[in-house]
C-alpha cells in the first residue's frame, strides 16, 4: 500500500542526486557532499576512462590482456578472499600451495617430484614479479651475510651482479637494501648479460648473479647455463663461491613449454631461487607473481614468519601483507583448465604470430631486425642508415590506429640506439596481427611517398624502461 506524500526510492534518489543533469560536474580532487547513485558514478568512471588506449592493441606491455569469461567469473566470486588470512580461508591457501607445487615442477625444483605434504618447493605467490625479485635478493643478500659472519668477515659492502638491462626493480632493490648494483653494461652487438663480463665483476662481496630469462628490451634470453658454468669454474680458481637468482618474469612460462630441452632452472645446482610474473606468460589476470627456491636452506629463516594454520604451522615470506586471493586461484584456473598441451599451444601460436611479424616487418621498411621471437615471443628492431624518418616517429604514427608499440633507447653503453618492440601475448591472434601489418604498411608507405623528408630527431620518446 503506498503512503501518502512517500515517492519510491528511485524516485527519491532522481531527486537527492544531480547525476540525472549531464551539466552537473562531480568534484575530481575531493570529496563531494553527496553521493551518486551507482549506476551514474558507474557511468562517471567509465567515460573518463574511454579515452585510453585498448588493452588489446598494447603491443608493450607483458602483463595479460585477455581472459577467459570463467577467469572474469572467479574474479567476481573471490574478490573478498585475502591471500594472507590461510587461517579463514584454508581453501585458497591449499590452492596456493598447488600452484607452488606445479610451478617447482615445471622448474624442476627438486622436491617437486611426486611431492606432498612433507616434501614440496619452498615458495610463495607475489603481488607480481617485482616483489617475487624483491624476495629473491633479500634472501641472497642474508644468506651472504650469514656466511661472512661465520667467517668473520666484514658485511658492509655487498654486490650484485646484473646486465644493464633489467627491469627497473632490481634497480629498486639494489637502492632500498643498500646493496652496490654492478652492472653489466649492453655494447657492439650484445645486448644482455654474457657469462665472460658476469664473472669479471664478482668478488667475495658478490651475493649473487642475476641472469633473466627474456630481456623487457628485446626479449632475448640470457646464457644461464653458461653463466652457472663460469661461475663453477670461478669458484675452482678462486674459490668463491657465487649463487645465481633467475629473473624468469616472462620466460618462466614459456621455456618450459616451446624450448624445454633449454637448461636454465633448477637443474642447474648453482641456481637457488627463481621469480616468474604469473600475470604474464603464466596467463593470469593482473597481479600475480611467484618465486620459488631450490632448498629451505636457500631461504633464510629470518625472513619467515610464522602464522598458526589450522592447529599448524603456516610459514609466511612475502613482503605485502593483505592481497587478493583471486588472482592466485585464477592462475591455479589456468594450471587445471590449459595444462601442459594447452600452454604449449598458447605459446606456441604467440611465438609463430612473433616470427611472421618480424618477417614482414623487415621487408616492409628500413628495418634491422634485433630480434625476431625465437627466445620470449618478442621481436624488436631498429632504423638502417638512411631512414627518413625514426622509431619515435613510427610509434606516434602507429598510434593513430590505435596500435601501441613503445620506441625507446637501450640501456648503457647503447643509449645512442633507439629500438621498437612488440610483445606477442595470448589474445594478439594471426589475424589481428595481419591487421596490424596493414596498418604499418600505411605508415611505411606515407614516409616512403616523401622521399626528401628527414628524420625529426627531436621527436618525444613515448616510452620509457626507467
Amino acid at each position: 500500500m503506498a503512503i501518502h506524500g512517500v515517492k519510491k526510492a528511485s524516485e527519491a534518489s532522481e531527486e537527492l542526486y544531480p547525476s540525472i543533469d549531464p551539466t552537473t560536474r562531480v568534484p575530481k580532487d575531493r570529496m563531494a557532499e553527496e553521493g551518486w547513485e551507482p549506476r551514474n558514478a558507474h557511468r562517471l568512471v567509465r567515460d573518463e576512462l574511454l579515452v585510453e588506449g585498448n588493452a588489446r592493441l598494447n603491443l608493450a606491455t607483458f602483463t595479460q590482456t585477455w581472459v577467459e569469461i570463467e577467469v572474469v567469473a572467479l574474479l567476481q566470486e573471490t574478490y573478498d578472499k585475502n591471500m594472507i588470512d590461510k587461517d579463514e580461508y584454508p581453501r585458497t591457501a591449499e590452492i596456493e600451495r598447488r600452484c607452488v607445487n606445479i610451478i617447482g615442477e615445471l622448474w624442476h625444483a627438486p622436491d617437486a617430484i611426486d611431492a606432498d605434504e612433507a616434501t614440496q618447493p619452498v615458495g610463495t605467490s607475489t603481488t607480481g614479479s617485482s616483489e617475487a625479485c624483491m624476495l629473491g635478493g633479500m634472501a641472497l643478500q642474508r644468506a651472504w651475510r650469514a656466511r661472512r659472519r661465520d667467517a668473520g668477515k666484514p658485511i658492509d659492502s655487498p654486490n650484485i651482479v646484473m646486465g644493464s638491462n633489467v627491469q627497473v626493480c632490481w634497480h629498486k632493490f639494489a637502492r632500498y637494501w643498500d646493496v652496490e648494483q654492478r652492472l653489466v653494461p649492453v655494447e657492439g652487438e650484445r645486448y644482455a648479460l654474457s657469462a665472460e663480463e658476469a664473472v669479471k665483476r664478482c668478488d667475495e662481496n658478490t651475493i649473487g648473479v642475476v641472469p633473466v630469462l627474456g630481456s623487457t628490451f628485446t626479449g632475448e634470453y640470457e646464457p644461464i647455463a653458461e653463466i652457472s658454468e663460469a661461475l663453477d669454474d670461478l669458484q675452482e680458481r678462486t674459490g668463491l663461491d657465487v649463487p645465481i637468482h633467475v629473473d624468469a618474469a616472462s620466460g618462466g612460462f614459456v621455456a618450459p613449454f616451446i624450448q624445454p630441452e633449454l637448461v636454465w632452472d633448477f637443474r642447474l645446482p648453482r641456481v637457488k631461487s627463481i621469480n616468474a610474473s604469473g600475470h604474464k606468460y603464466g596467463l593470469a589476470p593482473l597481479g600475480v607473481g611467484w618465486v620459488l627456491w631450490r632448498d629451505a636452506a636457500d631461504l633464510p629463516e629470518e625472513l619467515v614468519f610464522h602464522v598458526n594454520y589450522l592447529g599448524g604451522d603456516m610459514p609466511v615470506f612475502a613482503i605485502n601483507f593483505s592481497r587478493p586471493g583471486s588472482q592466485v586461484i585464477a592462475q591455479y584456473y589456468n594450471f587445471v583448465r590449459l595444462g601442459r598441451a594447452g600452454y604449449r599451444r598458447i605459446q606456441q601460436h604467440a611465438q609463430d604470430v612473433a616470427l611472421h611479424l618480424a618477417d614482414e616487418i623487415e621487408a616492409m621498411g628500413p628495418f634491422r631486425m634485433l630480434t625476431r621471437g625465437t627466445d620470449l615471443p618478442v621481436l624488436s628492431w631498429t632504423m638502417q642508415d638512411g631512414a627518413n624518418f625514426t622509431v619515435f616517429e613510427l610509434s606516434d604514427a602507429l598510434r593513430s590506429f590505435g596500435w601501441q608499440v613503445p620506441a625507446y633507447t637501450m640501456p648503457a653503453n647503447l643509449t645512442d640506439m633507439a629500438i621498437c618492440r612488440i610483445v606477442v601475448r595470448h589474445g594478439l591472434r594471426m589475424d589481428l596481427a595481419v591487421l596490424f601489418l596493414d596498418d604499418m604498411r600505411t605508415v611505411v608507405d606515407r614516409f616512403a611517398a616523401d622521399p626528401d623528408r628527414r628524420p625529426d630527431t627531436t621527436a618525444p620518446a613515448g616510452f620509457s624502461h626507467a
